[in-house]
């Protein structure tokens, strides 16, 4: 069987060059992968064939991420606003105005605020350790994140900069995993490679500062997914020890009849549980973009 191949592309946006994977027919129904923290589109390099028969797949670095532009502090705003702008923008230059998004990580916070910013664009969501509650927050790991956001200086700093290290990325990739060797370690040497640009750490403790803010849009979110019923899928690392499985869970309180699924896993089920996510995906997408449920979600509702 032949795979549709994937396109490596840049485009230009508000003057930066964005970074971003394509596949599939422009004319199926289009999602949007939004990655997360250490990575970039490089984590999708297994899922897009997966879905490319079916789907249209666009899968953007964001800036300071993979192959996009990193310009320093002093160029570029570096907030999760400023990062769903640029995302906003993209699509739009693409010619994007519905579809699906998956979530993981740092792409959460973008993608709920695209949704919020215009629910009718958004026909579906599946979050893969995509945190929209409290509940999904593991307090071990991210009590000295909230300590730096709150009071930034040089000792709430010295705790948050080992998550910008090799050791450190390499965990985010191994715990949780039944068998650390199925993950193969360009993962975590590709993502420290680039993390480790010149002036990069600073764009990314502006991140760390800012990530506290999207605490902030949870009751929104909430009242989007009850009020659009936009069909979701958690399918998420029981294992995770970055967003625990209680996240996921909590969809089913605002979510309209949401798929939840636990796998054998820890934060990037891609690495290790590639064949059973992407199954949950494609059957879920294939549902949820019928000509109903997109009427549906596409209607009056709004946040």
């Amino acid at each position: 069987m032949t795979r549709t191949q994937t396109h490596h592309r840049y485009a230009e946006v508000a003057g930066r060059q964005l970074f971003y994977r394509e596949a599939g027919s422009p004319d199926a129904p289009t999602i949007v992968l939004l990655h997360g923290f250490p990575t970039s589109s490089f984590m999708f390099r297994n899922l897009i064939p997966e879905l490319a028969d079916r789907f249209h797949v666009l899968a953007p670095d964001h800036v300071g991420f993979g192959l996009s532009d990193a310009p320093p502090v002093s160029e570029f705003d570096y907030t999760f606003d400023a990062l769903t702008e640029m995302t906003s923008r993209l699509l739009a230059t693409l010619g994007v105005d519905r579809y699906a998004i998956y979530v993981q990580d740092y792409g959460a916070p973008i993608g709920w605020r695209l949704a919020l910013q215009d629910p009718s664009r958004i026909w579906a969501i599946v979050s893969q350790s995509g945190n929209g509650y409290e509940e999904g927050f593991v307090e071990e790991f991210w009590q000295g994140l909230w300590d730096y956001a709150r009071d930034p200086g040089p000792r709430t700093e010295a705790a948050v900069r080992p998550a910008l290290g090799l050791e450190m990325i390499r965990w985010q990739y191994l715990h949780g995993v039944p068998d650390p060797s199925v993950v193969s370690p360009d993962t975590w040497l590709h993502d420290a490679g680039r993390l480790s640009r010149p002036g990069n750490d600073l764009a990314q403790l502006a991140l760390f500062r800012d990530y506290a803010n999207n605490r902030e849009l949870y009751p929104a979110l909430h009242d989007y997914l009850r009020s659009s019923r936009v069909p979701v899928l958690a399918v998420w690392g029981r294992h995770d020890e970055i967003f625990g499985p209680a996240g996921a869970q909590a969809f089913r309180r605002d979510a309209h009849e949401p798929e939840i699924h636990l796998l054998d896993g820890g934060h990037f089920l891609l690495e290790s549980a590639l064949d059973e996510t992407a199954a949950l995906m494609v059957a879920f997408l294939d549902r949820a973009s019928r000509p109903r449920a997109r009427d549906r979600v596409g209607g009056p509702a709004s946040v």
